[in-house]
């Protein structure tokens, strides 16, 4: 089978390998930017490049004159997106050209997060109480029945990128002023104090095949906007949140019309009545190493699963899931004020990765005692925090 891939950030490259392993022909679509990241090229039949990552009218279109010229001498059977920003670039050109997949309609649903919210709520999912910002009436209303704090949130953002905190309704005015023309790509969401939650899956003919539930020590709001360590371990196996997230998270699939992908969804439970709220979901595997973090759980490589998975589907095969772990495994990563932390004083069994990226320290520990792992996240945050961390302002759009 033949694959396109788009990927317009350095990320995959597990999954193109197992793609081109499974004996499909691979090609890739990036930016010329990531022209000299270490892309896995003896995987690849060829890379083509955009200028530009936007989702643009121009860029659509030369998307599509780049694709219908590919399509004169080769046949496509599948497109993936691999970074949450390509999900409508991989729907536009799998209705233009009639390859099979998610259509741009459904994929709304994995990427605006005002359509993935009302298509919740429309299920019965409970999710935190949030209004559009298309109507100064609606607005108004929102905010004299809605308590604050409220945070504004873009519609197709990922991860904690552009939030905004507000407390009242003149702060909420001020910033949706600001926003100007660009009102419409944000929506305003009641901010619920609690523990959030992952939860990463593969799921395949509707079904969830695998599914990973874990819980975030230090939330991404809180490390984006407040400068903290980034942390995350596994919960409980068979416990209330395990069961009680398998469940909602195969809800959310299901309204959403999942039909065979990765994903990872994200939950709160309010402090206020321990209930789980929607909070967002993506067509995709997990950013901030959380896939390496899931493997080391559960012996599953989610990249590389989600590519068999593809393969299996595009061959009309059956998807056959490994053996799956029980382990407990948990993740630290930490801006660090040094360009190249010396971390070799952090020497237990349980370490089983570090980070090699500069101005960053970061260890995944595995053990099959969560005590022991929530033992050494704890111990480990303090080490760092006063020997590496560093901060830096919350971007306003993801780097490269």
């Amino acid at each position: 089978m033949t694959f396109l891939c788009i990927s317009f950030y350095f990320k995959g490259t597990r999954f193109l390998e197992a793609c081109a392993a499974a004996g499909n022909t691979v090609y890739l679509l990036t930016k010329k930017s990531l022209e000299h990241s270490p892309w896995p090229k003896a995987s690849l039949a060829d890379i083509f490049y955009l200028e530009d990552d936007a989702n643009t009218p121009k860029n659509y279109e030369e998307m599509r004159n780049g694709v219908a010229w590919l399509l004169r001498e080769n046949k496509i059977d599948r497109i993936v997106a691999l970074d949450d920003f390509d999900v409508e670039k991989a729907a536009y050109l799998r209705e233009e050209f009639r390859i099979p997949g998610m259509g741009q309609t459904t994929a709304r649903y994995f990427r605006d997060k005002l359509a993935m919210r009302i298509k919740a709520r429309d299920a019965g999912i409970p999710v935190p109480p949030f209004s559009a910002l298309f109507n100064n009436e609606d607005i108004n209303h929102y905010a004299a029945t809605v308590a604050p704090p409220w945070v504004v949130k873009p519609r197709a953002e990922a991860s904690s990128l552009g939030i905004k905190k507000v407390h009242s309704a003149e702060d909420l005015w001020k910033v949706v002023n600001e926003l100007g023309e660009k009102r419409n790509n944000y929506l305003v969401e009641q901010f619920l104090p609690g523990d959030v939650y992952h939860v990463d899956v593969i799921s395949n003919e509707g079904e969830i095949a695998f599914c990973q539930v874990s819980k975030y020590l230090n939330t991404p709001f809180e490390v984006a906007h407040g400068g903290g360590i980034f942390r995350s371990q596994t919960v409980p196996y068979k416990g209330v949140e395990d069961e009680g997230l398998r469940k909602l998270t195969s809800e959310v699939m299901k309204a959403f019309g999942m039909k065979f992908s990765a994903s990872h969804t994200e939950f709160i439970r309010s402090h206020a009545d321990g209930h789980f709220y929607f909070l967002e979901t993506s067509s995709r595997v997990g950013g901030a190493h959380l896939a390496e973090m899931v493997e080391y759980a559960s012996g599953i490589n989610l990249w590389a699963e989600w590519a068999k998975l593809e393969t299996a589907v595009a061959k009309e095969e059956p998807y056959q899931l490994p053996t799956v772990r029980k382990d407990h495994a948990g993740i630290l990563i930490s801006l660090a004020r040094y360009e190249h932390p010396d971390t070799s004083g952090f020497q237990d069994p349980e370490i089983v990765w570090r980070i090699n990226k500069p101005h960053h320290v970061g260890f995944i520990v595995q053990s099959s005692s969560r005590e022991r792992v929530t033992e050494l996240l704890d111990s480990y945050a303090e080490r760092v925090f006063h020997e590496f961390h560093a901060s830096a302002p919350p971007p306003d759009k993801p780097a490269d």
